[in-house]
């Protein structure tokens, strides 16, 4: 972890499991069945549980397969927010929200890139891989506590659905086109 990243970490702790939670009650409270707030989430669950499969894969090449998944399923995600839910953001008067969202998922995405650098045994991936996990848990309580749920209630009678057509579009996009361009088993999620 670089120094400007110690020092980010140390000014702005990470929330507390309870608050966390609180948030993913807040938007499960606020999502609809099959829309795309409940898609949302389960990507979100999918993610946790891929940044846990790299850190706890026992072998390189087990790490660094569950990192192409992780990935994968972080790119196919962040692509449908960036597509549909961000500009909808922008557009439903959240804009300072939407540009925060897109600067911290280009930011997951270059650190990402400089994961894919090390030694996938080391102690420096260990440490990248919980700086982004933990940035990642940011931005999903950022996501949950307020700016989507604030969105479905924004957009629920005007664009809930087509929202959810959109967002379910942008994500299958991609990860049809990931899954196609190698042997994962990345599983998507509807």
């Amino acid at each position: 972890m670089s120094m400007v990243d110690k020092v980010i970490a140390a000014v702005t702790p990470p929330e507390s499991d309870e608050a966390r939670a609180e948030a993913r009650a807040t938007a499960r409270a606020a999502a609809v069945p099959g829309g795309w707030l409940a898609m949302v989430l389960d990507h979100h669950l999918q993610i946790e549980s891929a940044f846990q499969a790299v850190a706890t894969a026992s072998s390189a090449s087990a790490r660094l397969a569950a990192q192409k998944e992780l990935a994968t399923i972080l790119t196919g995600h962040s692509t449908a927010e960036e597509v549909v839910l961000y500009p909808a953001m922008a557009l439903s008067d959240q804009k300072g929200h939407s540009e925060m969202a897109y600067v911290e998922q280009c930011a997951t995405k270059v650190q990402l890139a400089a994961l894919e650098r090390l030694d996938p045994m080391s102690q420096d991936f260990i440490d990248k891989l919980e700086h982004i996990r933990g940035a990642v848990a940011h931005h999903v309580y950022e996501e949950e506590g307020k700016w989507f749920p604030e969105l479905q209630a924004q957009t629920a009678a005007s664009l809930g659905g087509t929202l959810a057509s959109r967002y379910r579009e942008e994500f299958e996009r991609y990860m049809q086109g990931a899954l196609a361009g190698n042997s994962t088993s990345v599983q998507m999620a509807r």
